[in-house]
């Protein structure tokens, strides 16, 4: 688990193709504090270090990964977002973000307006009800506030120094973008979708029971 604030900007330094997946090999200062079977979340996604030196971590991205994520765009050079997994004494600077990427979005458009920059992303209307005004939200791991939306569009204000110290200074229109929606929305939003389905198959709309929660997603042990 993530919060979505960016330790540091790491670069990715090569790309194999393993079978239908790619390995990346990250050289970061974090490498030193990070050991194999550790998570760090790269441009919003949870890997997996196979691999630790000194100065570099290797991740394997799987077939699964690249579908739904922008990994896939990654070469030699390209610069990353970098964030550790938390431990149980931090606090959440951000909001809690699993690494677990939704979709895609791609950048309709970027612009300076006084001290800021705003960021417009367009994304598949599916998820539409995931995006809310003053919602939190995170494009390429980053913790963001979504400022504003319309139809399947949503703007986010970006501050000078998460410019600076992110990926998102080098997005330019037409560029792709990992998106994950709030957890807290989505489970609210199965949830609500479970209890229409019972209303409508004639089951008790408003009464919670084991299995409209296992339905939504809740799990519990013995």
């Amino acid at each position: 688990m993530f919060n979505g604030i960016i330790e540091e900007l790491g670069n990715v330094t090569s790309v194999r193709d393993i079978g239908g997946g790619k390995e990346l090999v990250v050289s970061c200062k974090l490498a030193s504090s990070l050991e194999v079977d550790n998570s760090l979340c790269v441009n919003g996604v949870c890997q997996t270090v196979v691999r630790q030196e000194k100065d570099t971590v290797t991740v394997q991205v799987v077939e699964e990964t690249l579908r739904k994520t922008a990994l896939g765009d990654l070469k030699p050079g390209s610069e990353v977002n970098l964030e550790r997994s938390l431990s149980l004494s931090q606090r959440i600077d951000g909001h809690i973000v699993q690494g677990h990427v939704d979709t895609t979005g791609k950048i309709v458009d970027v612009r300076k307006e006084g001290t800021n920059w705003l960021c417009t992303i367009s994304y598949d209307p599916e998820w539409r009800d995931l995006v809310v005004g003053r919602g939190s939200i995170a494009i390429d791991g980053i913790s963001l506030t979504v400022a504003r939306e319309t139809g399947n569009e949503f703007t986010v204000a970006i501050i000078p120094f998460t410019w600076e110290h992110t990926v998102i200074k080098y997005r330019k229109k037409g560029d792709r973008v990992n998106l994950e929606f709030d957890i807290l929305g989505k489970y609210v939003l199965r949830f609500m979708q479970n209890r229409e389905a019972g209303a409508r198959s004639g089951g008790p709309a408003g009464k919670v029971t084991e299995q409209l929660l296992r339905e939504s997603g809740f799990t519990g042990g013995q």
